[in-house]
């Protein structure tokens, strides 16, 4: 369908146009006052936007010249003023010792909120597809949750209801990335930001709702490489404070730092959004991603073995998770861990290792000083929470253990070199079966796909194919001697994918494989580097 929208109360409709596939309920969400907010932004902000991101596109420029990163010299007098502290933590963002992840579709939403997490990351971005119908009923689902009148009747007939004897998960929405677009809402011609329409369409939806349950409308800011991206979100936090009405202070985010730009600006990012910030999170997977995206092009400089092989323990990964506990604590924020991607299996021996990884990880985060971490799956979530009860105890959160034990320089959050581990013949594999699956699960609008025991979403993918194009580029040898070139890398998809044809049996004539295994082919082995894989593949989707 092709609709433009009427001028509302709201005023400002005028040159909006939605153009998508009918969705139930979509009137719900995609009303007047929202769309007159998101057309208000628009109009408001994308040129920033667009100015931002040929930033970025000139920092890629400058490292492959030679360039490194490191501290501003011109915000140095943010990080050494003692005085400044970001505002206190808002109702329901107190204590989030366990926050579990995952889109927001409708069994989804019902078992997060029932999980017994304090937080649901009600995930927009790398665990969801941006089919118009996910993005549209992602909102109605989150409408509902808020409302407390979400259900779900499965096709046996299994119902899914909010439980009334648990304290639900405070609900934290994370919207789309600054770089991608919503092509199917259009004002003054141009598609708009993804990211300005999951944050619009929530907020108008749900942001009085929320406050007026004595929480907010909270968010977790994703993708962002600079402080001057954070300010933008600032902006548009003020700007639809004022547009709805809603006191000014009341929607709360926070930042992962999950870029390798970032990790050289967490205070100012802080600072950006003070009365607004609720804390910075260690986005490991797609902090990985970034490395070998920032330096792709200076071959074994910065190159990383098999993505298994990185642990948090590496010392570059050590050095960032160090310097984000020390720098949130320091200015009074929330420090919140990485995702744990293990999900639980039928076999007790994968189990067993899985919970054991689990547990280790959490108890090295909490403590490190970390005040809570990621899971993707609800069986997880008791494991996160005894990790970090063991060491806060009846406290909501450690922000009073300050770290200043810690002293991170440039060098140390450069130095991918020195991490252990090889480039092997397996790791190849890996990266391109799970890549090729996750695409094929992303094109057919399923965004977070259990593969081999592991929660994937956009980022592992992102991992993964980036590895091989750097590999290529790069002329590595494997650690068996083999020199990863086009030729080899299409030998090992062939053999993937038949592979993948026989694990999946006559289940495999019904997926999207030959649409996936071009995509991935086409990313992993293109002369010029696509950004991120989800352009090209949402490019793709209707």
């Amino acid at each position: 369908m092709a609709t433009t929208a009427q001028q509302g109360s709201d005023g400002g409709l005028d040159g909006v146009e939605v153009n998508g596939p009918e969705v139930s309920r979509s009137d719900e969400v995609l009303t007047p006052r929202a769309l007159g907010l998101l057309a208000a932004l628009h109009r408001a902000f994308e040129p920033r936007r667009r100015e931002l991101l040929a930033a970025r596109q000139e920092r890629v420029a400058a490292l492959a010249a030679g360039g490194s990163l490191d501290f501003l010299p011109e915000t140095a007098s943010v990080r050494e003023d003692p005085d400044w502290h970001v505002a206190d933590p808002a109702p329901g963002l107190v204590d989030r010792r366990v926050e579990m992840t995952g889109p927001t579709e409708r069994k989804m939403t019902i078992n997060a909120l029932n999980s017994g997490a304090k937080v649901w990351l009600a995930d927009l971005e790398d665990a969801n597809t941006p089919a118009w119908e996910n993005v549209v009923s992602g909102q109605v689902n989150l409408a509902d949750a808020v409302a407390g009148t979400i259900s779900f009747t499965n096709e046996k007939g299994k119902e899914y209801a909010l439980r009334e004897d648990a304290d639900l998960a405070t609900i934290v929405v994370r919207p789309r990335g600054w770089h991608l677009p919503e092509k199917h809402i259009t004002v003054d011609g141009d598609p708009v930001s993804g990211s300005l329409t999951d944050f619009a369409l929530y907020i108008t939806a749900c942001g009085q709702a929320q406050v007026d349950a004595g929480l907010g409308p909270y968010f977790y800011l994703p993708k962002m490489e600079s402080h001057l991206e954070a300010r933008l979100w600032n902006d548009v936090f003020v700007m639809a404070q004022e547009h709805l009405g809603i006191p000014r202070g009341t929607v709360r985010a926070t930042c992962l730092i999950e870029t390798y730009p970032a990790a050289f600006e967490m205070e100012e990012i802080l600072y950006e959004l003070r009365e607004h910030s609720a804390g910075l999170n260690a986005g490991r997977w797609d902090y990985m991603f970034s490395v070998i995206k920032s330096f792709r092009t200076r071959g074994e400089e910065f190159l990383l073995p098999d993505r298994n092989a990185v642990a948090m323990t590496v010392p570059f990964m050590r050095a960032y998770t160090e310097l984000l506990v020390r720098t949130c604590h320091k200015r009074g924020a929330h420090a919140i861990g990485g995702m744990a991607a293990f999900i639980p299996s039928r076999d007790p021996e994968v189990n067993e290792a899985a919970f054991a990884k689990v547990r280790s990880d959490k108890e090295r985060e909490a403590g490190d000083g970390f005040d809570g971490s990621w899971v993707a799956h609800p069986g997880m979530v008791e494991t996160c929470r005894e990790a970090f009860t063991e060491v806060l105890g009846e406290r909501p959160n450690q922000i009073d253990k300050k770290r200043e034990d810690v002293d991170v320089t440039a060098a140390d959050l450069l130095d991918v070199r020195s991490t252990p581990g090889s480039v092997t013949e397996g790791g190849l594999r890996s990266n391109v079966s799970v890549g090729i699956q996750y695409l094929e699960s992303w094109l057919r609008g399923n965004g977070a796909v259990g593969i081999n025991n592991l929660m994937e979403d956009a980022a592992t993918a992102e991992i993964s194919r980036s590895q091989v194009w750097q590999w290529v580029h790069s002329g590595i040898e494997l650690e068996d001697g083999q020199k990863v070139t086009p030729d080899l890398v299409r030998r090992v998809v062939d053999e993937e994918m038949d592979a993948i044809r026989s694990a999946r049996g006559d289940a495999f004539s019904s997926g999207l494989w030959d649409q996936a295994r071009e995509m991935f082919t086409e990313v992993a082995l293109a002369e010029e580097y696509s950004d991120f894989l989800t352009l090209p593949a949402y490019a793709a989707m209707p």
